[in-house]
């Protein structure tokens, strides 16, 4: 049983680290592997629409952790998705990390595997940012891992996160719900359901 987690907060050790490692020591506690990766503070290119992933597989640039994380994920059983809030949203390189990460990963290594994300800011974007980062499991075909209340971490600095007892406690439940709905996975060993034929349509036709 493993988990991935990534940190999309340029700040490697920062507030969005801690809240990630927080998760990653109570996934321990239950008996789940997991790795935090870590896509720093480089700039990274966004999604141009290439196409190039529909052919060889993997993403066209590859001087970051895009193909790396896409080839981890195949393995995992769950996936953990953490950002700064900037500006009421996700970080500019988390947000092009996260688009290339999910356009060019195969979609049949993710479908039904468990997703969740977690926010980290010093007052306000919470939410709006909580919701962003979600709607890549959504078109993915992965059940959202809930917690006790929405997945955010309040502070400026890493001590301030460990004070949000609320936040603290909030990652810890969504960690342990993560934990047991993998177990539930394994022990029920049902088959994925096979998917209708795929069709592509637009609006204007």
């Amino acid at each position: 049983m493993k988990v991935i987690l990534v940190n999309g907060s340029p700040r490697p050790n920062g507030c969005t680290f801690t809240g990630l490692s927080i998760i990653k020591e109570q996934l321990t506690q239950n008996g789940v592997d997991s790795e935090i990766f870590q896509i720093g503070n480089k700039p990274i290119i966004g999604c141009i629409a290439c196409m190039s992933c529909k052919k060889t597989g993997k993403c066209a640039f590859d001087d970051d952790l895009v193909n790396t994380v896409a080839e981890k994920m195949k393995e995992a059983d769950g996936i953990i998705l953490g950002s700064a809030v900037h500006f009421a949203g996700a970080t500019g390189a988390a947000t092009s990390f996260f688009d290339r990460l999910f356009y060019s990963a195969d979609r049949k290594y993710l479908k039904l595997k468990f997703g969740a994300c977690i926010v980290s800011c010093r007052r306000g974007g919470a939410s709006a940012t909580f919701d962003q980062l979600n709607k890549y499991f959504t078109i993915a075909q992965m059940p959202i891992v809930s917690s006790c209340y929405w997945n955010q971490i309040h502070g400026y600095t890493p001590e301030d996160v460990f004070a949000d007892e609320e936040g603290v406690r909030t990652l810890k439940v969504l960690a342990n719900n993560m934990a047991y709905l993998i177990k539930c996975k394994y022990a029920g060993n049902i088959a994925i359901p096979e998917e209708p034929e795929k069709a592509i349509t637009n609006f204007i036709r």
